[in-house]
């Protein structure tokens, strides 16, 4: 339900509407009303294993995998079955285990406490589970408390609400029981609301239940929320990549069948051809890839964790990487959140301030603690004399701030200090400085908030405000800072080729001034409004999403419409943190939070920051470019390598009566070169690859694939060449060896652009595995088992040597190949820029 119809109808209109009293419900009635608008909670998502367990089983490769395992099982080919039931299982049960726990992890920084409200029900105040409210209760809220429904206030004292995570604005806003005389749906112009969600930063007020749960405020942007989702864009880019390559392979499979019952006639082994095939398709599939990404994705989960960046889900560190513009709420997260002095305009700063502190409210009978944002700024910048000074100073005939005539009062001494809205004081000046209202207006276009304080002397009887002569004493300029993180932050975005823009509540002016003290628009650009950006065409929001780089009086559905532009060319990131953020967060490519954010901004959220920098998130885009390039290496090295092998094998069974390598050989040959692949995903990275945003460029992929397959299948009608009149078993032994000594090298190979010796130094672990398979992959014909259950035999010393020495050449022929390639890219960009 909304709350803008309560917003223009008086306290008792409201009261009698809901047949509610000042006294609150009665028990038996709330109990009812609970029955009949259900508890005032919000859906929750949790993690559930079987979810995460089957999302393990969405890849095309794996169904390809399991339907060969279960050929093979049928044909009695157990060891075939077996081994590629392995793929399976490993990859199932790594990619479970390390998602599950992501997930545990983040469920564990939630707290888990039941929130109680103060109500007045069967004619007296108790406290209650706020999961029990209902409409028509009456709820007494203090200085402190979190607000758990939406209110109509009925009764308020110097009430003052923070609402900046709803809003998105740093200054509490002052609220009152009195009907607005125009009916409003904004938060931020419903005075006599209280959110659900916002917090009490002073005074006190009593209000009646007016919507729970998700009919509150808070349960529209939760309901948006819910209705957002959809795959990763590095789900998507795996989604197109393996589609590609299953048609490949379905289509070269049925085209070996065709051959060789055409080329061989009668004398085809059927049974044995099908095997085959089924060997070959494994043998080409990048089995490895849901591995490499998972592995890949879990040790840059835990580096992040290590920063105090928790993943929940592990491809967005792979989004995050790709991301072409990071979009960020400005409250909490560019700022810190609370107000400080900036400028004082004054003859004597220190004695407008100190007059500034003594006219504040919080120093009355009780002297307690500073509450409000402007009064926290004012006794920071108070030397410890001064505070114990204004502590001792005796006060009278203090009148409250009203936001009508935007001003109070009290009296210190023999002096009338008032304090309030400029233009409001300097009219009741009696000494109106035409420089205060310049300076006054200057601050304004910094984007700050400001307060006059003025002083009349008297003897006698107590003066008034509204009755004038006042003496100004100065104005003093307030702002949120911006974090010292911040600056840095966003420079080292834009040298990573990510653009920021600023997304707000906030006004206007403020989203601008941070903008320009950060660097993101210089002293002649500007932002707009989200009203301003609404009421344009769908092609000129669209363009004014990708030029403009500051967003301000947005609301949860203009934000949600902007990224949704943004979304249509960019990969989009968005930083937030509070309630109305949660949609924004949903539908960008990578949604992140602080740990302190709301609970609906957190469960919309992929990320989430222990840390509050906004560092620690460039930090995370570098690390998800390393794993964007660590898998890009996997899948050029794999492509190549798999594809040249499969092309060459194929060819072969054409050219001799026999398989030029058994099933058997082929699945060891992919198992033994696999795995070292795997480590792809511990590999260091060149500086160059970081640089600007990646995203799975398919053509680029199959393009540099392809030249570096047609060096493998070169060399692998080489190795055919040179070994088919050795025999069977010969060939079959010296092109396995052959085989995975070349898909070794061609992993250090694709490791950078540039050559080989001159890349950065590689992982130990990839060091180490490619050697442990190079040394089993020359050694295992020389073994009983592998030549009782692979059917090797052992090569001489003369034809080990010579294999080495064809390896060496490939090295050579394809580092030559790959350099061309990445000549021509370059060239062909370069004149693209030139036109």
């Amino acid at each position: 339900m909304s709350f803008a119809p309560y917003t223009t109808q008086t306290a008792e209109d409201v009261l009698t509407k809901e047949k509610s009293s000042r006294d609150g419900l009665s028990s038996a009635e709330a109990a009812e009303r609970l029955k009949s608008h259900g508890p005032n909670a919000l859906d929750e998502a949790h993690v559930r294993w079987e979810k995460v367990l089957a999302r393990q089983f969405k890849s095309p490769f794996l169904y390809l995998l399991v339907l060969a395992a279960g050929v093979s099982f049928m044909l009695g080919e157990m060891v075939d079955a077996g081994m590629i039931a392995g793929f399976v299982i490993v990859n199932a049960a790594l990619g479970f285990f390390q998602e599950y726990q992501s997930e545990r992890s983040v469920e564990l920084l939630r707290t888990f406490v039941t929130a109680k409200s103060r109500v007045r029900r069967d004619g007296r105040e108790s406290l209650v589970n706020s999961h029990d409210l209902v409409p028509g209760d009456i709820v007494v809220v203090e200085t402190g408390d979190v607000i758990h429904a939406d209110l109509r206030f009925v009764e308020t004292e110097s009430l003052v609400i923070d609402e900046s995570v709803l809003t998105g604005e740093s200054v509490q806003v002052a609220k009152d029981e009195k009907a607005l005389a125009k009916e409003t749906s904004q938060p931020f112009e419903a005075r006599n609301i209280g959110f659900a969600g916002t917090t009490v930063a002073s005074g006190r007020g009593v209000g009646m239940v007016v919507a729970t749960g998700k009919t509150t405020e808070i349960g529209d942007i939760s309901r948006l929320t819910a209705q957002t989702d959809g795959p990763s864009a590095f789900e998507k880019s795996l989604g197109k990549f393996s589609v590609l390559i299953l048609q490949i392979i379905v289509v070269t499979i049925i085209a070996v069948f065709a051959l060789n019952i055409a080329i061989k006639g009668a004398s085809t082994n059927i049974p044995e051809l099908l095997i085959f095939s089924i060997a070959l398709a494994v043998s080409v599939i990048p089995e490895a890839l849901p591995i490499v990404v998972t592995t890949t994705l879990s040790r840059g989960a835990l580096r992040l964790a290590r920063r105090k960046v928790v993943v929940k889900r592990l491809s967005a560190i792979e989004d995050l990487g790709s991301i072409d513009v990071l979009c960020t709420d400005k409250t909490g997260t560019l700022t810190e959140n609370k107000m400080a002095v900036a400028e004082v305009s004054s003859d004597d700063s220190e004695e407008c301030l100190y007059l500034a502190a003594v006219g504040s409210s919080f120093l009355g009978e009780e002297k307690v603690a500073a509450n409000n944002a402007f009064d926290i700024a004012v006794w920071n910048c108070l030397s410890e004399a001064d505070r114990e000074r204004a502590m001792t100073e005796k006060r009278s005939d203090e009148v409250p701030f009203d936001p009508v005539r935007r001003w109070n009062s009290v009296v210190v001494g023999d002096r009338l200090v008032v304090r309030g809205a400029p233009e409001e004081i300097i009219a009741l000046c009696k000494n109106k400085d035409a420089s205060a209202v310049a300076w006054e207006a200057e601050q304004g276009k910094e984007g700050r908030r400001v307060l006059a304080v003025a002083t009349r002397s008297f003897k006698g009887n107590v003066p008034t405000a509204d009755q004038g002569g006042l003496t100004l004493a100065g104005i003093i300029s307030f702002e949120d800072p911006v974090k010292e993180s911040t600056k840095t932050a966003i420079a080292h975005a834009k040298k990573l080729g990510v653009s920021v823009k600023i997304l707000t509540g906030d006004s206007l002016e403020v989203a601008e001034s941070v903008a320009r003290q950060v660097g993101l628009i210089s002293s002649l650009e500007t932002g707009m409004t989200g009203g301003e950006w609404a009421a344009l065409s769908e092609p000129e929001r669209d363009e004014a999403a990708k030029t403009h780089a500051v967003f301000a009086r947005v609301s949860p559905q203009q934000k949600y419409l902007i990224i949704e532009s943004l979304r249509k060319t960019l990969e989009v990131g968005f930083l937030g943190e509070g309630i109305n953020d949660a949609p924004a967060l949903k539908i960008a490519s990578v949604g992140i939070v602080v740990d302190g954010a709301s609970d609906i901004a957190r469960e919309a959220a992929d990320i989430v920051l222990l840390d509050h920098s906004l560092e620690v998130i460039v930090g995370g885009i570098r690390e998800g470019r390393e794993v964007f390039a660590n898998t890009v290496k996997y899948i050029k090295a794999t492509l190549a390598s798999n594809f040249g092998n499969f092309l060459a094998i194929v060819t072969a069974t054409l050219l001799v009566h026999y398989l030029p390598m058994l099933s058997v050989q082929i699945l060891l040959l992919s198992l033994l070169t696999d795995f070292p692949m795997i480590a792809i995903a511990t590999d260091a990275v060149d500086g160059r690859e970081l640089a600007s945003p990646r995203s799975y460029d398919l053509k680029d992929i199959i393009y540099a694939a392809t030249v570096l397959g047609i060096v493998s299948t070169m060399f692998d009608f080489l190795f055919f060449g040179i070994f088919r009149h050795m025999g069977p078993e010969r060939l079959q032994t010296n092109w396995f060896i052959g085989s995975v000594l070349t898909e070794l090298v061609l992993v250090y190979s694709v490791r950078t652009r540039g050559f080989c010796w001159k890349a950065v130094a590689p992982s130990s672990t990839l060091l180490w595995l490619t050697t442990v398979a190079a040394v089993v992959g020359i050694a295992i014909p020389f073994l009983p088992f592998g030549r009782s259950v692979f059917h090797f035999v052992p090569p001489t010393a003369a034809m080990v040597a010579l294999i080495v020495a064809i390896v060496a050449g490939y090295l050579l022929v394809t580092e030559t190949a790959k350099f061309a390639y990445e000549y021509r890219v370059k060239a062909l960009a370069n004149s693209a820029k030139s036109r």
